[in-house]
């Protein structure tokens, strides 16, 4: 009998299984590939972005056709979004709701734009705070334009966050390698002298 996790009831405990697929309690980083039979590689991994998952770290599995579909993608939601917003201009012209309810909405959409393209672009270089995060929440959306625009650039350098990803895993990496350069070594042979 075997329990979820895929591990045979008659193996001792503390043993490890014979294969390497992931059990239900782990996670494998998503387009992380391994040889048949081999174990994982030790220490961190690198976090999965929106729409190219791990494939920044060395930027292969497509990574070129990715960013290409990103910049495409991103423009194209732009284009829609700015005709939504000139239906909905056009909706309150033919409703005679007045200059000022015209202008309101256009300032309206504009400083939220400009706004929200800011915070998205920061976002970029740096994790931005829940709680901030949480209350800005109503003014990104209608200032969805300015997020879709700050994509749509920093596609075209790189995938949106590389380069934060990038810096958070160079330096989990350089902290794993010091902590293991440390334990040099077999920790139970030191006891036994003879």
């Amino acid at each position: 009998m075997s329990d979820e996790s895929g591990n045979p009831a008659t193996a001792p405990a503390g043993s490890r299984p014979a294969t390497t697929t992931p059990t239900a309690g782990t996670t494998a980083a998503p387009g992380a590939t391994a040889a048949p039979g081999a174990m994982p590689a030790a220490g961190p991994r690198p976090e999965p972005i929106r729409f190219f998952g791990t494939t920044w770290l060395h930027r292969d599995q497509g990574y070129a056709l990715r960013r290409v579909a990103a910049v495409t993608g991103s423009f194209a939601a732009v284009v829609v979004s700015c005709l939504v917003l000139r239906f909905a201009y056009e909706g309150l012209a033919l409703a005679n709701t007045g200059n000022l309810v015209s202008l309101l909405m256009v300032v309206t959409f504009a400083v939220c734009s400009a706004l929200a393209f800011r915070h998205t672009w920061d976002s970029f270089g740096k994790r931005p705070d829940p709680d901030r995060q949480a209350s800005l929440r109503g003014l990104l959306a209608i200032g969805f334009v300015g997020s879709l625009l700050a994509y749509f650039f920093r596609s075209l350098t790189e995938a949106p966050g590389e380069k934060l990803h990038r810096a958070e895993y160079e330096t989990a990496r350089e902290q794993y390698e010091k902590r293991t350069a440390r334990r040099t070594g077999n920790p139970s042979r030191k006891g036994r002298r003879a």
